[in-house]
Order: C-alpha cells, then structure tokens, then sequence
C-alpha cells in the first residue's frame, strides 16, 4: 500500500479536511466502490469525537448554593484551564471551591470541646477578702494600743485635786515640758550632745496646748520658763523653780493657779528621749530663720531650710543665741521644732511603715512621762491636734521682775495676759493681736 493510500484508510469522511486525491465525497473511490458502509446497507455515520467523562469524587460534596441575589459566575468553556475561588482545574474537572477561613474555625471549633463559661467578677470574694484585710488591721491596732498603753509610764498624783484648784473648763489642755534631765546618758553621749553636768532636773521649756471643743484650730502657748509667778505655798519665783520644788505635781498647781486653765493632761519628755524620737523619724525639717553658732549648745547651722538630726534638733530648741530677746526667740524655736516633729511623727509615710511606726512608738513610750489617767487615745489626740497647725503664741510679756533669790525674771503683761487665757478657759479663738505679739 502506498503513502497516499494509507493516508486516505486513515482519513474519514465529514472531518472538514480534504480527501486525498482518488477518494470522493460520496465516499466512493474514484472507481466508483463505497469506502465503507453501516450494517445493514445504511448511510455511513458520521465519526463522534467525546471527551472522556470523569465522575466527581464521592468525598467532595457540590459547593453551597449562593444567596438570594447573587450573581452567577459563567462556566468557563470545556477543555480550558480556569481558577474558581483561588483554585485550577483543567477541562471538565469538578470544582472543588475553597473554604473561608471562618469556614475552617467553624470546622476546628467544632472538632474541640466546649469552652467552659469564663467566671466574672465576683463580689461575694472581694467581699470576703476586704473583710479579712480589715479584721487583720482591726486586731493589729488593737495590739498595738495596748502595747502603747502597757509601755508609757505614769507618774502617780500629778492632777490630783486639791483646795481651791480650778473647775474643769471647756476643750482640753495640755501642759507639756521638755525637761533638762540627763537621765539615761552616758558621759559620751552627754559630752556629744554638749548638756553639761547639772545635778537634779529642771524645766527647760513648758507650753500649754488647747484643743476646742468648738472645732476651732488647736493653740499652742509658750510659757517662759523664767517668768516671774507665784508659787503655792512658796514665795514669787520663776516659774521653772516650781518644777524644781516640787516635781510635776506642783508645776501644775502653779500653772492652773496663774493662769486659771484646767489642766487635762500632762507630758513631759528629757533630753534623751527628745533626740530618740527624732532620730526614730528620720530627722525633722527645719526652716532656720537666722544662722546660728553655739559651741556650748553643740550647735553650728546655715539659715534656711535644712533637716536636722537628733542632736542638732536638742541644740536648736536649747540655745540662748540670737535675737534681741533670746528667750522669746527661744520659745519660737520650740513651738517651731513641736509643731515639725509631730506633723512628721504623724505622717502617712512614718505612721503607715512598720519598720518606722514601730521604732518610733518604741521610742516615744520610752521617752515619755505623762500623768496616771493619760493613755494611747490621748496621745493619738495630742498628735491630730499638733498635726493640724495650731494657733501659736508665747504669753504676753514686758519688762522684768526681780524675785528672791531668784534674780531677774520676765515679767507677765498682766491685761494681755488675762485676755489671752480668759479665751483659752471659754474656748474662744486668742484674740488677733496677742497672738500676732507672739
């Protein structure tokens, strides 16, 4: 057979190409045989040419059917490559579209166990917890006043009552005195500290304090001690003498008599415990209004605002230095020193502290001395009221006095005087002026 025959056998009839050459249309070779024929002596048929149908897996399901409204895409033609969804097929292939991503949470979520519901917040243990935080500051107050209370010392009949003392007047007073006592000091911390050798103990500074009834600020009053008194059952003397005479019981029978104040409460506090307390908050702050130089008082300071030691504190509340009246000034630098050392004393950050509150509480029941019927809420009293920046003044006074055996003394303005603790026994404010003369 040769090459064009073969390539007519393998040509057929109706593909749109042309015959080669000896095959007609009709089917028939040029010598007039039909090609081929169906059985049965039909017309030939007509070649089929069918893409090979592939079944859709049985693992696939159809994609959802779309919304309301949704557009259709268009099929792409058979035989072409198309990407549905981000996805390729070729010809017919199935299309396998591509599941969103909260398709596949919705999927893993529900492979998982259910969460347990989140517990909110609960009021009931909030509750419980700020009650047991309360009860344990409640129990450690508690331990704490009555450690206080088991730790001050009381001295026995120093507002005991006599004939012809004072009737109770309103608001409360206190007589406080820092006293010249060196007990407790070694020769070192007395050679340190510059006190001297003096036998005995007076007073080295006596101020009264009221605290209103009526709500009206606290007043802090100096009493010089070298004011010219008379002493019960002694003659006229300085008042300091009292305190020398007869201990704290007849200094404050002088004082209730002199100045016709009911004294509530009284405190004193010596030279040792004065340094422990301040030391046992840090040190005070002090605004020095004039510099100061005193070998004998141990004492060297700058003017101007600083922060002084214990030490330097005893100095600054003793020296005689400075001023054209050195008392008056020195009883401006106690009141001053007072009203620094109770403010700090009374501070969050000291009061809130342990290992601040506790050494100073230490200190301060070991330094002080009060009478038999004061305990741990008076001195809480005591402390609020100098916290809340009292009034302050020193007891009028001009010229001065000799006294037997006693030289000379400050003598009292008698008129000013009298107005001012006619105020303090009425618990009224001080009049402006007088304590504007302080």
């Amino acid at each position: 057979m040769s090459e064009d025959d073969r390539t007519r056998a393998m040509r057929s009839p109706g593909d749109g190409r042309p015959l080669p050459p000896g095959l007609g249309d009709d089917g028939l070779r040029s010598g007039g045989a039909p090609a081929h024929r169906m059985p049965g002596g039909g017309e030939p048929a007509a070649p089929t040419h069918k893409l090979p149908v592939v079944p859709p897996a049985q693992s696939e399901q159809p994609p959802p059917p779309r919304g309301a409204g949704s557009r259709a895409e268009p099929s792409p033609p058979r035989g072409s490559s198309s990407r549905v969804y981000g996805r390729e097929r070729a010809g017919n292939a199935p299309v396998r579209p591509l599941r969103s991503s909260s398709d596949h949470d919705e999927a893993a979520v529900g492979h998982k166990p259910p969460r347990k519901p989140r517990k909110g917040f609960s009021w009931r243990v909030a509750g419980t917890v700020v009650a047991g935080l309360l009860v344990l500051l409640l129990v450690a107050a508690v331990g704490m006043i009555f450690w206080i209370d088991s730790r001050l010392v009381g001295i026995d009949g120093v507002l005991d009552d006599y004939e012809g003392r004072v009737a109770d007047t309103p608001g409360t007073n206190w007589l406080l005195v820092g006293s010249d006592s060196r007990k407790g000091l070694t020769a070192a911390q007395r050679k340190k500290l510059a006190t001297g050798k003096a036998a005995g103990q007076r007073t080295d500074s006596m101020m009264l304090l009221h605290i209103s009834d009526a709500g009206d600020k606290p007043t802090l009053v100096s009493l010089p001690r070298d004011s010219a008194v008379t002493i019960p059952g002694k003659s006229r003397d300085k008042l300091n003498s009292a305190y020398a005479i007869g201990g704290p019981k007849l200094l404050v029978r002088t004082v209730e008599t002199v100045t016709g104040v009911h004294i509530d409460n009284y405190m004193e506090i010596g030279f040792a415990g004065f340094v422990d307390i301040v030391d046992a908050v840090g040190g005070v702050e002090i605004n020095v209004r004039a510099a100061v130089n005193d070998p004998k008082a141990g004492l060297n300071l700058k003017k101007g605002p600083q922060e002084l030691t214990g030490s330097q504190a005893l100095g600054y509340v003793r020296t005689r230095k400075g001023g054209a009246l050195p008392d008056f000034e020195r009883t401006k630098r106690q009141r001053q020193f007072l009203g620094a050392v109770v403010k700090k004393a009374a501070s969050p950050g000291v009061l809130l502290n342990p290992f601040t509150a506790i050494p100073l509480a230490s200190s301060a029941t070991d330094a002080v001395e009060v009478d038999s019927g004061t305990g741990t809420f008076d001195m809480l009293s005591l402390g609020l009221a100098m916290g809340e920046s009292p009034v302050t003044t020193v007891v009028p006074f001009g010229g001065n006095e000799v006294v037997a055996g006693g030289g000379s003394a400050v003598k009292w303005d008698r008129t000013k005087a009298l107005a001012l603790f006619n105020a303090l026994k009425e618990d009224k404010p001080v009049p402006k002026e007088i304590v504007d003369a302080g």
